[in-house]
């Protein structure tokens, strides 16, 4: 069985410097990286450097960020039949802040991204033969419901990383087998501000009422929560020195799916996401900072 992504693919601007400028300052003395990412790409990319076979499916531009993008994907092994092109919108572009304690600030451009349409997805030929769904919300919205539809229509599990945070529909959120918010992300959805580990219990078992068969909430570098109808735990983080954390979050969605898609139990796939997460989080950019199989198994052995 395949697992499918489908979601964004950014190139990234990427500034390293001392820390973020405020408001109408400039701060000089950064270090320039041009990066590929974009969440969906990020968590495919991800995914397959960990062993698990891939289908992505994206929309790019007809420009040069686009056929580096398609290029990668092919090099990184991912099954890019639905990897479409819009001729008349350039490719997404992320431009991001990196500061000295490896917190960012993030500005998409989102291009082609909104351009992936439901008739897209309809184009995936046999989408039943897919085990696990990963989708996040760097597409249009109506794409995303309709992902959610098909996958409810096929009885395939879905993994929703509710990223960049917005609200969601009723009728998505009871398509969700497993939705995994940050602590903003997860604020934004139940109104629970997370401030410590009896409210951060609140808002994952809020999550959970709002339809997702699972919440995992990620909290840095505490590690994330796990909420079902037979768990509360919480799950540690592997202690690590962080250089870049931009796509912390999507490697360990990326992780979380070979974990799951491989049958392993939900905590040993959390902790095999995490350990992949805490990887990453050591390495300037997105889709570069992923780790393969095994350096993970290393970490977790270790």
């Amino acid at each position: 069985m395949c697992v499918l992504v489908i979601g964004s693919s950014n190139t990234d601007l990427v500034v390293h410097s001392k820390r973020l400028p405020k408001p109408g300052e400039t701060v000089l003395g950064g270090t320039f990286f041009l990066n590929p990412g974009g969440k969906g790409a990020n968590q495919a990319v991800a995914a397959a450097r960990l062993g698990k076979d891939i289908t992505f499916c994206c929309k790019t531009g007809e420009d040069n960020y686009g056929r580096d993008a398609r290029k990668l994907f092919e090099k990184e092994g991912l099954d890019t039949r639905y990897v479409f092109s819009s001729p008349d919108v350039p490719s997404g572009v992320a431009l991001i802040t990196v500061d000295e304690h490896a917190e960012n600030c993030i500005v998409v451009a989102s291009g082609a991204n909104q351009c992936i349409t439901p008739e897209d997805i309809d184009r995936i030929e046999d989408f039943s033969r897919y085990s696990l769904i990963l989708v996040q919300l760097e597409i249009p919205m109506e794409t995303v419901e309709h992902i959610a539809r098909l996958a409810r229509k096929y009885r395939i599990p879905l993994i929703l990383n509710p990223a960049p945070a917005q609200n969601l529909s009723p009728e998505l959120m009871h398509s969700v087998s497993i939705i995994t918010p940050n602590e903003t992300e997860a604020e934004l959805l139940t109104g629970i501000k997370i401030t410590d580990d009896a409210s951060a219990v609140s808002a994952a078992r809020a999550l959970r009422e709002l339809g997702p068969e699972t919440a995992i909430i990620t909290l840095g570098a505490k590690g994330s929560l796990v909420h079902n109808g037979s768990m509360t735990e919480f799950v540690p983080a592997f202690p690590t020195e962080a250089v870049d954390t931009t796509a912390a979050g999507d490697v360990f969605n990326g992780a979380l799916a070979v974990g799951l898609d491989e049958g392993k139990e939900l905590r040993d796939a959390i902790r095999f996401a995490s350990a992949a997460s805490s990887i990453a989080v050591t390495r300037m950019g997105a889709q570069s900072s992923a780790p393969t199989r095994t350096e993970v198994e290393n970490k977790l052995n270790n």
